[in-house]
């Protein structure tokens, strides 16, 4: 008898497991079967979300890309972490379905793909903007820098009032290079520009992102570029609401608000997610390399930007010294120290 009832507890809680499982995935899964011949991929968001019309966003619409090119070759999925602490659990989900491969979006995934790599070496890793040098992960990092100076030439042409502005999420080497090189670019194009500066410490709140634009704009800011996440998308409405300019960041963020945001600063990370992808599907994947994508690569560059938005001297402009970036001519800084020992007086 005790057997019999432990038997038909088993079979309930298998049942009810599998029933879980099956819910916990509704919704960010494109699924082609069970075959062992079919590629599974996982993509581990980080706070922002998938639909931060931004990185991640990207990321997962390089996934779709390929599922939609590869069918039943391949099966793709993401997993949102809502909060930090989920970055670890997230990774180890994946590597118990065993996926084939599992992207980390995100410097701030950094440490969970580092430890993960350790403990599972026969499974491949990719992490977006951080280096992770571990023989089983690719590390794709972008030259945000560029991009971001091509945003500042634009800004420091635009503005009325000589004031422009720049909100990151956290302070970090990834967010140092997007505000160096823009504050790089307003001076270039703009020596007597004044560049406001002010950190959320968060890549979710676009309440917050909005009050900053708003309280910038009230001091005379005309122009603002966010790096950061889903705050960037309240500083784009503040700019709406107040007839500001705005600059988008990662994707082409024109759509938010059209007669406001002239420009963004595009990394193409749906493209890269999509070759490394790509590239483990055709047997031609390779470990432990890091690639970077630049503004000669194409990797990295400025949304398609008409001269309803910028004034085609500007983009004319824009275009001259962008050529310059890519020959080597111009050094764009990545970070403090070295704004600091080109603009020595813009501390």
């Amino acid at each position: 008898m005790k057997l019999k009832k432990l038997l038909t507890f088993t079979t309930s809680l298998i049942l009810s497991t599998s029933m879980m499982v099956g819910c916990s995935n509704k919704g960010n899964e494109s699924s082609s079967g069970n075959s062992s011949n079919v590629i599974k991929i996982g993509m581990v968001t980080d706070t922002g979300g998938v639909n931060d019309e931004s990185f991640n966003q990207s990321a997962w619409e390089g996934l779709q890309r390929l599922k939609k090119e590869y069918g039943d070759k391949v099966n793709v999925k993401y997993l949102e972490s809502k909060q930090d602490a989920d970055y670890t659990p997230n990774v180890e989900t994946f590597v118990d379905e065993e996926m084939d491969l599992i992207i980390g979006v995100g410097y701030k995934l950094e440490n969970a793909i580092k430890e993960a790599s350790k403990n599972y070496p026969d499974n491949n890793f990719a992490i977006i903007d951080t280096q992770v040098d571990a023989k089983n992960v690719d590390s794709l990092l972008f030259a945000d820098n560029e991009s971001s100076y091509l945003t500042g030439l634009i800004a420091g042409k635009m503005t009325k009032t000589g004031k422009v502005g720049f909100i990151g999420g956290m302070e970090s080497e990834v967010i140092s290079k997007f505000e160096y090189g823009y504050k790089a670019g307003v001076l270039d194009s703009n020596p007597e520009a004044k560049i406001s500066t002010q950190y959320t410490n968060s890549y979710t709140d676009s309440a917050l992102g909005k009050s900053i634009a708003n309280q910038m704009h009230t001091d005379g800011v005309d122009v603002i570029f966010t790096a950061a996440g889903a705050c960037g998308t309240g500083a784009i409405e503040a700019a709406k609401e107040n007839n500001k300019m705005a600059i988008g960041v990662d994707q082409d963020q024109n759509k938010l608000a059209p007669k406001n945001v002239i420009t963004s600063a595009m990394k193409n990370v749906d493209v890269t997610v999509y070759n490394i992808s790509k590239d483990l599907l055709e047997g031609k994947y390779e470990g432990g390399k890091v690639i970077v994508s630049t503004l000669e690569t194409e990797g990295v560059g400025i949304a398609p930007t008409t001269k309803d938005n910028v004034p085609q001297d500007i983009l004319d402009y824009v275009n001259e010294i962008k050529n310059k970036v890519k020959s080597g001519d111009i050094k764009v800084p990545a970070t403090k120290d070295e704004f600091e020992k080109t603009y020595p007086n813009n501390k």
